[in-house]
Parts: C-alpha cells; sequence; structure tokens
C-alpha cells in the first residue's frame, strides 16, 4: 500500500518515508503517534473486532472522519469501518460481538452495531456509480481498500487505518490525505468538477468541515463550488439542513458562515443571510448588517456554558434579517429599520419551515428574533414590575437564551455606551430574580383555574371561559400575584362589565 505508516499502538512509534521535508515529517509522525496512543485506547473495542474479521479472512480498516479526527485528537465515540466483506457477513460477525445490531443500511452496505458507548458502522468497500441527476449512487461494491478511499468526498476523510488481531496498525494514505491535513486544507480527490456532479451535497459538506476543523477550502475547490453553486438545488432540503446545522455548531462557525455567502451557496439555500449585505454610503451611514450579525454570532457562542447551542446560534445569525425589508432612509440622513424585528420573525419562519426544521425550533428560532429588541425599551430601568413579568411570560422557557442573545447584540465600538448597556441588561436580570423569588414567575397563571370560573361566572365549557382565563392572565402579568378572594372580586366586576355591554 503506498503511503502506508506502521503504527506501534503500545509505544506510539511510527516509521515513515517520502516527507517533502523535515519540519513536516516531524509533525506528520508526531501526528500519527497522537494518533496511534488514542487508537490504542479503543484496543477493547478495536482489537477483538478485527480478530473476528480475520478468522473469517477478511480484512478490518478504521477509515474517514474517524481517522481524520484520531489524528487531530478529537475522535469521539463514533468509529466508521470499512472491509471486503460483503454485508451478510459484516451482520454475522458484528451478532456474535455487539449486543446491538441493525442493518438498515444494509442495501447500501453498511451495518451498524452499538459497542459499550461506542456506534460502530462497517461498510463493505465500495465503487459507486452516479446519475448525475440525483445524489443517490448506484451502490457496487469493490475489491481495494483504495477504490474504496478515492470514491470519498475530500482527501483528509479518505486515510485508512489498518487493523490487525494482535492490536498492531498500519496507516493507510494512498491519497496522501496526511499532506491535506497538515496544510489545513480541504481538497477533493479527483477534479471537484466530477466529484460535486456525482453529489453536489460535497460542496456543502466542504463549507461544513471548514466550520469544524477551521481548515480552508483549497482554490481548485472554492473555484468549483462557485460555479456548481445552482446544482445544491438537487439536494433535499434535509439532507441540506443536516449539514447546515452541523454549520452553525461547528468550532469555527463564522468561517463557515463566511464561505457560505462567498461560495454562492447560501444564496441557494439561505438567501436571507448575503441579503443583509447593505451597500453603506457617505450619506446614509450604518452598520453593515452582515458583519454585525456575524459579531453577534461569535459573542453568543462565547456566552455559551455548554454543549453548542443550535437555537440561540440560529437566532444570533438570523436576528437582523428584517432589517433590508424595513429599511428607511429618514429626513437628515439617518437610516430606520422599524419594526424589523416583527419582519424578521416572519422570514424566519418562513426559511426554516421551507427546510423543514422541527416545529419547535422554527418556534423557538423566530421567537428570540421577535423578541431581541424588547429590551430596548427599558431604557434606564422605567419599566414597572408588570412590564418585566410580560418580558418573562413572553420569553417563558427562552429567557436564558434570550439574555444571551440581548447582550451579544450590543456590538458598538463605545465602550461607554457598550458597558452601559451591559450595566441596565443586568439590573434587569436581577430585577427578574428578585420578582421570581418573590413570585412563580416561571408559570404565570391566573389566580383561578377554568373550572373554579366556570363554578363562579355558571358558564359552561367554551370560548367565555377561555375569554375569562386571558383577562385573570393579564390581571395577573399587572398587578401580580392576588388573593382568591381579590381574584374572585375582580373576575366578577370585569364579567359584570362584560355583561352589560
Amino acid at each position: 500500500m503506498s503511503g502506508s505508516v506502521v503504527l506501534h499502538p503500545m509505544t506510539g512509534s511510527a516509521q515513515s518515508g517520502g516527507a517533502r521535508d523535515d519540519a513536516r515529517a516531524e509533525r506528520r509522525t508526531r501526528l500519527l503517534a497522537a494518533a496511534s496512543v488514542t487508537l490504542s485506547s479503543l484496543s477493547d473495542v478495536v482489537t477483538p473486532l478485527a480478530a473476528r474479521f480475520a478468522d473469517r479472512g477478511h480484512e478490518l480498516y478504521l477509515v474517514g472522519g474517524s481517522v481524520r479526527d484520531a489524528v487531530l485528537g478529537r475522535l469521539g465515540n463514533d468509529l466508521d469501518f470499512t472491509t471486503d466483506a460483503r454485508p451478510d457477513v459484516i451482520s454475522e460477525i458484528l451478532r456474535g460481538w455487539a449486543p446491538a445490531v441493525w442493518d438498515t443500511g444494509i442495501d447500501f452496505g453498511t451495518v451498524s452495531a452499538q459497542f459499550d458507548d461506542h456506534m460502530v458502522e462497517i461498510t463493505t468497500f465500495r465503487s459507486d456509480m452516479y446519475d448525475q441527476v440525483s445524489r443517490n449512487p448506484i451502490v457496487t461494491f469493490g475489491d481495494t481498500l483504495d477504490g474504496d478511499l478515492i470514491r470519498r468526498d475530500f482527501r483528509v476523510n479518505a486515510m485508512a487505518v489498518r487493523l490487525l488481531p494482535d492490536g498492531t496498525q498500519e496507516f493507510c494514505d494512498p491519497l496522501d490525505g496526511m499532506s491535506d491535513l497538515l496544510a489545513g486544507v480541504i481538497d477533493t480527490p479527483s477534479a471537484p468538477e466530477n466529484s460535486f456532479n456525482d453529489d453536489p451535497l460535497r460542496m456543502l459538506r466542504g463549507v461544513r468541515f471548514v466550520s469544524q476543523l477551521g481548515f480552508a477550502l483549497a482554490d481548485r475547490v472554492l473555484d468549483a463550488t462557485r460555479e456548481m453553486a445552482e446544482q445544491i438545488d438537487r439536494i433535499t432540503v434535509e439532507r441540506v439542513r443536516v449539514e447546515l446545522d452541523k454549520m452553525i455548531l461547528g468550532e469555527f462557525p463564522l468561517d463557515g458562515v463566511d464561505l457560505l455567502v462567498e461560495s454562492g451557496l447560501a444564496d441557494r439555500v439561505l438567501p436571507e443571510i448575503p441579503g443583509m449585505k447593505l451597500t453603506i454610503d457617505e450619506h446614509h451611514q450604518h452598520k453593515d448588517v452582515y458583519q454585525h450579525s456575524l459579531t453577534v454570532l461569535k459573542q453568543a457562542v462565547d456566552l455559551e456554558t455548554g454543549d453548542p447551542d443550535l437555537v440561540l446560534r440560529w437566532a444570533a445569525l438570523l436576528h437582523d434579517i428584517g432589517k433590508p425589508a424595513t429599511r428607511r432612509h429618514e429626513d437628515g440622513g439617518g437610516v430606520s429599520f422599524h419594526h424589523h424585528e416583527v419582519v424578521g420573525a416572519k422570514m424566519v419562519r418562513k426559511r426554516m419551515r421551507a427546510l423543514k426544521y422541527p416545529k419547535a425550533i422554527v418556534d423557538e428560532v423566530s421567537q428570540l428574533v421577535f423578541l431581541h429588541l424588547r429590551f430596548h425599551g427599558y431604557g434606564d430601568g422605567r419599566w414597572t414590575d408588570s412590564a418585566v413579568r410580560r418580558y418573562v411570560a413572553d420569553a417563558g422557557p427562552l429567557l436564558d437564551r434570550l439574555h444571551k442573545l440581548v447582550r451579544a447584540d450590543c456590538t458598538t465600538r463605545n465602550r461607554r455606551r457598550a458597558r452601559k448597556l451591559q450595566e441596565t441588561y443586568d439590573e434587569l436580570e436581577l430585577r427578574i430574580a428578585v420578582l421570581k423569588e418573590a413570585e412563580d414567575l416561571d408559570r404565570v397563571r391566573p389566580d383561578l383555574d377554568g373550572n373554579a370560573i366556570m363554578e363562579l361566572l355558571g358558564l359552561p365549557p367554551g370560548p367565555l371561559v377561555g375569554e375569562a382565563w386571558r383577562y385573570l392572565k393579564e390581571l395577573r402579568l399587572d398587578a401580580g400575584p392576588m388573593s382568591h378572594d381579590d381574584a374572585e372580586a375582580a373576575l366578577r366586576a370585569w364579567w359584570a362589565e362584560r355583561s352589560a355591554r
């Protein structure tokens, strides 16, 4: 196998040849040694599995993103393998090894299994053909590792590690993906035009890998993506959505979004993002909405306290997409964007529904966009307790995300103004905390439930009960908690006034 390196997992040493220069050879050796140590930690999983394949006369390779991530020191619990064994044989081997095995992908040569904390996918060598109309390949099983690797999307994903039953590992890199990895480049095994004609989703996957890895597209790959961006229309919106989510959740999401726009793909899948690039002239100066939105996204990411937050990140990126549609040049050279949060929320709903996002995500992102300007009515703390309650009630379970979005939306270079905005929001959060301690703000409900309303007013179930319930909820938001007697008295007075109309 050309470009092979024999690794000794217990020592992490490597023997390599043909390196272009000493520095690169040293780094290559260091990365391979680190990968060997990483893979050694999986010996309880991969060595017995390799032995089972060897007993049946077959080879087993860790492959693709699993090898790339092992070299980068970021290997997770999802492990991808390839083998010369046919799918039915893979299934037989796995059923004697893993407690959970399923073959929903067996038509494509893939059998999956759960072993301890690891999700394992093993796929027969493939040599696919594409009709260049859809992205669905005509699956043809292959006989060689080289043939399997060359069909893959990018060279950094076309490396493999042969797993031997004695625990030895052989690094296989016939396409020199390691050089791309060392250079931080995303490039295709063959001409990118051919690769993208076969599967246009690869263009979007390239953007995603830039976001996840912090790499750059090779010039020829970027050029081909620009020329072929319209081919992404062949891909189902569900597959597009998956890649967009992986992009926004990456470690370098700004790089991913910028590339999405620069490549022309955003014009096809999320045109509202490049649509935020507003022309700035000398008479009507304002912030560039696109660059502002990237800054807000970065600051929102910096405020995350746990795993990447899909809803917060999309809301941060899209919070101002209503500005281009609401931009007005005012007398005196000013620019206004009145009600852009309302327009933006509608635009978010329309786009995310078109991409077939789950209803919950559509509702959450659009609600954050709708609410992101509410705080600016707070001024110097002039909100009443009623207004604070409504702020909390309207945000509901999104309150913590709303706090982060509002803080991230402060991008002014005026340090004094920025500090003032943060201090004012600190005060609002403190008022919310005080009210929460005194009241159950997380569940603002009327002081009487539906049954009590029907009994008090002598009403049957129906719209009038809902109307009375909403009146009591508004009263609860305005006045805070009321005693049972006071709530009954208020409801009687409202009903009498309503009946007298």
